[in-house]
């Protein structure tokens, strides 16, 4: 069976890009009925940001992203925290040491940084010189005794042979060896490890069979494929994700406003449009990596059937059918706000398009329209129903509602510049003409308010009248709402009942 990892390091909320590198974890195991895990890469101290793992899972569970074994959703696994396995790492840094794959370095930083300096004089690509590598058994081991500190490197000039790197998502790749540090670092001073061997231990441990993971890691695939095939391991299949970019094409950054996804809680957007939105970023044309197809960076891929429209409404059940690996796009990909936009909009409108659907969304809309007018009346769930309806044409968003309707819940302002630039064209005599006459019309008529063809009586009213057309709905709009723009006046008037329509036409 699948098993796959998501694995985010707790340096603070959630972002977009991690959304995203969650979402397609998720989506592949579901599609293959494989399971997913999360397992927190905490093994650098200096970055911890506390509250970031309960932040990173509300997110998570925000967005209906379930993994099966994690923090809170303890499994065979454990423990999900990196912190937790040092014995581990340490352990497989021993076997690389004992087969001559390891060695220690007792090198300070002041040594390191000197070496480095000299070899790029010299035009050498190699970022250190292998002095400890020669050290013998018997130095080492008096240096350990003394109690100097070392870390541990891979010695890549006794690398065994392996083949070549392949991936999900870019296919067979260039060897890329050359762009790598001269003995990668596998555990430092502090006995923590780099993220090249915890990664490889604990995938390895923990039984994963694919790695979705970010493009960022694609110059170190090779180097954690040395490492599978010095320990003797078989490597799980890799897929590397092509990062998210801003609309102006810079890299996304936590350090940059908008890309955390408590943002985008916090704005009312519908979980599932955002994921709609994260998934089809990328997710372009289906390619052929044949076996002679090798590239780097700039493939030129064989098109050979279209993947979905990145503006394709799909709820998270449809994006797990269909979704594929290999219809992602390898290069980065731009997120459109305009696009979520669009989506959010008809994601609201598959939901109220049921009984059901409509209610629980007037059930969110409870606290936030409570909040908004803290002193209305007019706020029940059944309420709030007619109003997601009646303005259903303009609600790109939940919190919209509180924008294009506040006239459903308090009294309009009627002395506010905009009202009042309504009536700028009308004479006193067609307002009063207009108010008196539908007022009187609405209080004779004797069906109940709920039977009542507003749109038709209105209609006539306005012939036997012979007020201009756009004269008699703005002197009714204005009296009702106090804006020129906004649902029809009949609905409007459905909405607020007899009585507080009748009040607002008398006032």
């Amino acid at each position: 069976m699948a098993l796959l990892r998501f694995a985010p390091s707790p340096t603070g909320p959630l972002h977009l890009g991690g959304l995203r590198m969650a979402l397609y974890n998720h989506m592949y195991a579901r599609k293959v009925g494989g399971k997913w895990m999360m397992r927190v890469e905490d093994t650098d101290a200096t970055r911890y940001v506390p509250g970031s793992v309960d932040g990173i899972r509300k997110a998570l569970e925000w967005a209906g992203l379930h993994y099966d074994y994690g923090p809170g959703h303890e499994g065979p696994h454990a423990p999900y925290f990196q912190s937790e396995r040092l014995d581990l790492y340490r352990s497989y840094a021993n076997k690389l040491l004992d087969t001559g794959h390891a060695y220690r370095c007792f090198c300070t930083p002041d040594k390191l940084e000197e070496t480095r300096e000299r070899l790029a004089r010299a035009g050498s690509n190699s970022t250190y010189d292998k002095t400890c590598l020669h050290l013998t058994e018997e130095e080492v081991a008096r240096k350990v005794r003394a109690g100097e500190k070392s870390i541990v490197r891979l010695n890549d000039s006794n690398l065994p042979a392996r083949p070549p790197a392949t991936d999900l998502v870019f296919g067979r790749l260039k060897d890329a060896h050359a762009s790598l540090a001269t003995d990668p670092i596998l555990l430092k001073t502090d006995l923590f490890p780099t993220y090249h061997l915890a990664s490889v231990a604990d995938d390895h441990e923990m039984g994963i069979t694919h790695v979705l993971r970010g493009e960022e890691w694609l110059l170190s695939y090779p180097l954690h494929l040395d490492l599978y095939a010095c320990l003797k391991l078989a490597p799980p299949q890799f897929a590397h994700i092509p990062i998210l970019l801003n609309p102006d094409g810079t890299k996304m950054s936590k350090r940059k406003g908008d890309v955390q996804v408590i943002d985008y809680i916090h704005r009312g957007w519908e979980p599932e449009a955002v994921l709609n939105w994260l998934a089809l970023a990328g997710w372009g044309a289906k390619h052929d990596h044949g076996p002679d197809h090798e590239h780097s960076h700039t493939p030129k891929p064989r098109l050979v059937q279209e993947a979905p429209d990145s503006t394709r409404v799909m709820s998270l059940n449809e994006m797990i059918n269909e979704f594929d690996l290999s219809a992602l796009t390898q290069r980065s990909s731009s997120l459109d706000p305009s696009k979520l936009e669009y989506l959010n909009k008809h994601h609201l409108m598959r939901e109220w398009s049921t009984p059901e659907g409509l209610e629980a969304l007037a059930e969110r809309a409870h606290d936030q329209v409570k909040a908004a007018f803290p002193t209305s009346q007019y706020t029940s769930i059944e309420y709030l129903k007619k109003v997601i309806l009646t303005l259903e044409g303009r609600l790109t968003n939940l919190q919209d509602i509180a924008i294009h309707g506040p006239f459903f819940f308090v009294e309009p302002d009627l002395s506010s510049d905009d009202a009042q630039a309504m009536l700028k064209n009308i004479t006193p005599e067609q307002k009063s003409q207009t108010l008196q006459a539908v007022t009187k019309l609405l209080q004779e008529a004797p069906e109940p308010w709920e039977k009542l063809d507003l749109h038709e009586l209105l209609h006539g009213e306005r012939e036997r009248l012979d007020v201009p057309y756009k004269v008699f709905m703005t002197v009714l709009r204005h009296a009702l709402c106090g804006r020129k723009d906004g649902p029809a006046v009949a609905d409007v008037m459905r909405v607020l009942g007899r009585e507080r329509t009748l009040a607002r036409l008398k006032q």
